[in-house]
């Protein structure tokens, strides 16, 4: 079933999404905590990390998918990671909507390293939203010519975002 990307209303959510969704994020940090917690909710940087982790490989997956002109497996596989990545922005969001941030307890060069990972983190993670959007819709409109260019942009940035994420769990884990 193929959507016109062209329509108003697929644009207008498109770029809805992609304000929202980081304004959203900045906004979490910056409201005052106060609740009380379950210890459960300590659990979701971890299952962040792994939804990062497994998104990172379905990624992988579908472009060998695609490579090997398995297309149907390669759909497959990117409704996959589109799902996963929702599944990490639910979790991110309702732990850090409950929690204060964890400072990073690092220091050093380790700790420029860090702050260097977090924050190409961060910019390109709020910039992959609109592209994995466009990416998407512009597969499900049947435009594969431009799907295809834009893709090649998307892939490599969505890949770094998802593995940095994980990076950036385990340096940190230490200081949950």
């Amino acid at each position: 079933m193929a959507i016109d990307i062209n329509s108003p209303i697929v644009k207008k959510l498109i770029i809805v999404l992609s304000v929202v969704v980081p304004v959203l994020v900045a906004i979490l940090y910056l409201l005052p905590k106060s609740f009380e917690v379950g210890e459960e909710v300590y659990y979701l940087p971890m299952l962040n990390a792994f939804l990062n982790g497994s998104t990172f490989f379905v990624l992988i997956f579908a472009l060998r998918a695609i490579k090997n002109r398995n297309i149907e497996l390669h759909r497959k596989l990117m409704t996959t990671a589109l799902g996963l990545s929702v599944l990490f922005l639910l979790s991110y969001v309702t732990y850090h909507s409950l929690t204060e941030s964890t400072p990073y307890g690092g220091e050093g060069i380790i700790k420029g390293i860090y702050l260097v990972i977090l924050l190409t983190h961060i910019v390109l993670a709020a910039a992959v939203v609109p592209l994995v959007l466009v990416t998407f819709s512009r597969a499900l409109s049947e435009k594969f010519d431009k799907h295809k260019k834009i893709a090649r942009i998307t892939l490599p940035i969505w890949l770094y975002v998802t593995f940095t994420g994980v990076i950036v769990y385990l340096m940190i884990s230490p200081y949950y």
